[in-house]
């Protein structure tokens, strides 16, 4: 979808939101922590059928993931380690929110499953793109941009009409088949690109 297109746009607000942040003494590692932290209330607000609550969380952990980049490139410590330890919370910030949807009422465990496959093969491959000598490639329909920013439109939309379904699927089952389709969808594409690349 392309959300993370429009981040050099908003660079404006980014960077001297990070020089305060660097400011008021928080490190990039710290910032990473705070942003896995909030997907893990976010997750547990979704388990327990409280969707606003559990955007609430997505847009902190959001906040907090773009600014751990920012903070480190602000304070001339950005390294691989930190990249790492981003990554790493990452994954598992995409696993605590998602499995707290369905784990709870809010959706079922095959959709669980579709979603779950496909965010983290396509974030696999995007990596992986980097590991054969290609270089990161996070290109395709759907990035973590995109995923947070509908994560925030359906909890809205699953608070304000509780119960509320679409062909027999409420709003966070349906956003549960739009990240496992879209996904492994994004998986391929980036596939391609990497092995299109190889080829030269």
């Amino acid at each position: 979808m392309g959300v993370d297109s429009f981040r050099p746009r908003v660079q404006g607000i980014i960077i001297p939101v990070a020089r305060g942040m660097a400011g008021a003494g928080i490190t990039p590692n710290t910032s990473s922590i705070i942003a896995f932290l909030a997907a893990v209330g976010a997750g547990g607000a979704f388990y327990y059928s409280m969707p606003l609550l559990g955007v609430l969380g997505v847009m902190l952990n959001a906040f907090f993931d773009a600014m751990d980049g920012a903070i480190a490139r602000e304070i001339g410590t950005a390294s691989m380690r930190g990249d790492y330890l981003d990554h790493v919370l990452d994954r598992y910030a995409d696993i605590f929110i998602i499995c707290g949807i369905f784990a709870g009422p809010l959706a079922s465990v095959p959709e669980g499953i579709l979603a779950l496959t496909g965010v983290l093969m396509a974030s696999y491959m995007g990596t992986q793109a980097q590991a054969v000598g290609v270089g990161r490639f996070y290109g395709g329909l759907l990035g973590r941009a995109d995923r947070l920013l509908l994560l925030i439109i359906f909890g809205i939309l699953a608070g304000l009409f509780p119960g509320a379904e679409i062909y027999g699927y409420g709003f966070l089952a349906w956003l549960l088949i739009i990240f496992g389709v879209l996904g492994h969808v994004t998986a391929w594409q980036r596939f391609m690109h990497t092995w299109d690349e190889l080829k030269k």
